[in-house]
């Protein structure tokens, strides 16, 4: 658990919820860090375009099997679907990890 120690919570601000502030902000880089390490592998075309990506939206592998080479078109279909699925993939995995952390400060609607 993160400390204040010497801190002062802005005007305005009590000091549990500034720890609270603090803790959420460690929990968050955790997250993102672990999301980092996530993969997920998405496949369009059956498995004729699959691309791997990260909980944090970052490509790792792009993977095409050769008979999709000749039909371009296609090609580009298909690239398109994978790229825009495993994005949308990665964020609601990221969005799912992130939603426990909006409980952590006790604040309504949030």
């Amino acid at each position: 658990m993160a400390k204040l120690k010497g801190h002062r919570p802005p005007p305005g601000v009590n000091a549990g919820l500034a720890e609270r502030m603090a803790k959420l902000q460690d929990e968050m880089k955790n997250v993102h860090e672990q999301l980092a390490q996530e993969r997920l592998t998405v496949s369009a075309g059956g498995e004729a375009v699959r691309i791997v990506i990260d909980g944090a939206q970052r490509i790792h592998a792009v993977h095409i099997a050769p008979e999709v080479l000749a039909d371009r078109e296609m090609l580009q279909d298909l690239l398109v679907v994978a790229f825009n699925t495993a994005m949308e993939q990665s964020q609601t995995l990221a969005s799912q990890r992130l939603q426990g952390l909006n409980n952590m400060l006790g604040l309504p609607g949030m």
